[in-house]
């Protein structure tokens, strides 16, 4: 197989939510602000020679001039986010076609082309998982990126969000013949490194990595991060296990939901006590940052960076970049311990469920419920002192958060959601449960 030297070919969750005092056992921690970056990016040099920054930017959510997810991207604030990443040494873009709405490829076309096409690296992907699996739509779909991206090659190419199922990743790429197109798209330069995005069962897992040896994955992306490295929710395999197994053959691994969709940066208050006590100067989202890029095969920890405040912090992490000791692995090891008996539900926020044909807005009632439950503001018992504060709290926040027509009660339990969700989240299910929560506590009702 012909690898092409890049060289030769061509002659960007909130910062932990920590920027306010927290409070445990009587005692007030100050968080860390955002950190201006002291030392130079960290680079992980690729199985071609591409040195790769460690910090790599998803381009999955972008700023929008509301706030919202569905609000328009606001492009002059995109293009500094993505100026700023490129002057202080972001050089990985992971974007694909069902991201921001189908927005993203053209959105990342736009700003990288400001940039010379030598200094940076762009990702994107086979996104053929909802309904046509034809070889004509794929082919279609890949020469749209091209398009888009205004590239003439793209450097990462990944089959897209596959694992659920053998049968699935057969009926997307080796029936319709898609994964030998790819593979002549790399042997013609037009691909330079040829992976795949990982949710699923370790029964596909297994089966997809066996094409090593007649495909040769360049590498391969998973869901990687403090919490999942043993203590995986859903069907999701734990992360030391799908790196163990990369490590083994040689493959380098991506990195995406570092933080688990914002979680491990608003942890409980409890832990970020701890987590401060130890690292007072750090953010709470730097510890499962530094987690990630502390595994020596991780070639770039993704992150979508929607405000300037995250990427600086971020940058500031893998600028310097000190990974973590031993026993900083098995602190993290207890705090994972711990969070594993907070009841929240494990939503990414990938927004993969929406939109909802009845108008649910199912990423943003779950975020609210975490970020009570992560906050220790749930109003769980009516004999506890604070629980009226709480209630208000809980119900005022979640009119604010979730419009009345997208809340959980209008869910009619169609399922249409669920196998789209890579933590196979029981979707109805947890509408059905926080709709019976909600109205318990609008009606004042004992728990």
């Amino acid at each position: 197989m012909k690898k092409i030297d890049r060289r030769t070919f061509i002659k960007g969750a909130a910062l932990a939510g920590t920027s306010a005092a927290l409070a445990a056992g009587g005692i007030n921690i100050k968080a860390a602000e955002a950190q201006e970056a002291t030392g130079k990016m960290e680079y992980r040099t690729s199985s071609c020679g591409d040195k790769v920054s460690l910090l790599g930017y998803g381009c999955m959510r972008m700023p929008t001039d509301d706030g919202t997810r569905n609000g328009k991207v606001d492009m002059d604030a995109q293009h500094r986010l993505i100026d700023y990443a490129m002057d202080h040494g972001v050089n990985y873009y992971d974007t694909a076609p069902v991201y921001t709405g189908g927005r993203s490829e053209g959105i990342m076309g736009e700003c990288l082309s400001r940039h010379q096409r030598d200094k940076y690296f762009v990702a994107t992907k086979m996104s053929n998982s909802r309904g046509d699996f034809s070889q004509e739509f794929a082919k279609k779909m890949y020469r749209n990126s091209f398009e888009k991206l205004k590239v003439d090659y793209i450097d990462y190419y990944l089959l897209h969000n596959i694992g659920s199922s053998i049968e699935s990743f057969n009926r997307r790429f080796i029936d319709n013949g898609i994964l030998d197109f790819l593979q002549q798209e790399r042997e013609a330069g037009r691909i330079r490194n040829l992976g795949w995005s990982f949710h699923g069962v370790k029964e596909a897992f297994d089966h997809i990595l066996a094409y090593h040896e007649k495909v040769h994955w360049d590498f391969v992306q998973i869901q990687l991060n403090y919490l999942d490295w043993n203590h995986a929710g859903g069907w999701n395999v734990n992360a030391s296990y799908l790196y163990e197994e990369l490590d083994k053959r040689g493959i380098q691994a991506t990195i995406m939901e570092p933080l688990r969709g914002g979680a491990l940066a608003n942890v409980p208050e409890t832990i970020a006590k701890k987590m401060l006590e130890r690292r007072p100067a750090d953010s709470i989202a730097k510890w499962a940052f530094r987690f990630a890029g502390t595994h020596p095969r991780v070639l770039s920890v993704l992150s979508g960076m929607t405000y300037m405040e995250h990427l600086q912090d971020n940058i500031a992490t893998y600028s310097g970049f000190e990974p973590c000791s031993e026993e900083e692995l098995a602190f993290l090891e207890r705090i994972a311990k711990e969070m594993v008996e907070f009841p929240l539900i494990d939503c990414t926020a990938c927004n993969y469920c929406v939109p909802c044909k009845y108008g649910i807005d199912i990423p943003g009632i779950f975020q609210h419920y975490n970020k009570c439950v992560s906050e220790e503001m749930m109003p769980i018992s009516s004999a506890d002192d604070n629980y009226r504060k709480l209630r208000r709290a809980f119900l005022v926040g979640y009119d604010r958060s979730v419009p009345a027509l997208q809340q959980a009660n209008h869910c009619i339990g169609c399922n249409d959601c669920t196998p789209k969700c890579p933590q196979n989240i029981d979707i109805p299910k947890e509408m059905r449960r926080l709709d019976a929560f909600v109205e318990r506590l609008k009606q004042g009702k004992e728990f």
